[in-house]
């Protein structure tokens, strides 16, 4: 929307430093009511990944099953003779 206002100014000879000036107010006026869902939508988003418990984490499904795996047992038990390629 910037740069479409941009050279419709710059096509009816204004000043580039003015065009470029009046082009982002306008555009960013227009993007204030024109995007106000998407706005609310990402708003939302945001504040659902930042939520926190009553502990103070994160609420997110997958930090939680990537915890879960690295406390397990498995991931704790690493056999240093398994990561050699086999020379003596």
């Amino acid at each position: 929307m910037f740069f479409g206002l941009f050279f419709i100014l710059l096509v009816l000879e204004f000043n580039p430093f003015f065009a470029a000036i009046i082009a982002a107010t306008v555009s960013f006026a227009i993007s204030l009511l024109v995007l106000d869902r998407q706005r609310d939508a990402l708003s939302e988003h945001v504040a659902k990944r930042l939520a926190r418990d009553s502990q103070g984490k994160y609420l997110d499904e997958q930090g939680s099953v990537e915890d879960a795996i690295l406390e397990s047992k498995e991931a704790n038990e690493i056999d240093p003779e398994s990561n050699q390629s086999g020379k003596a």
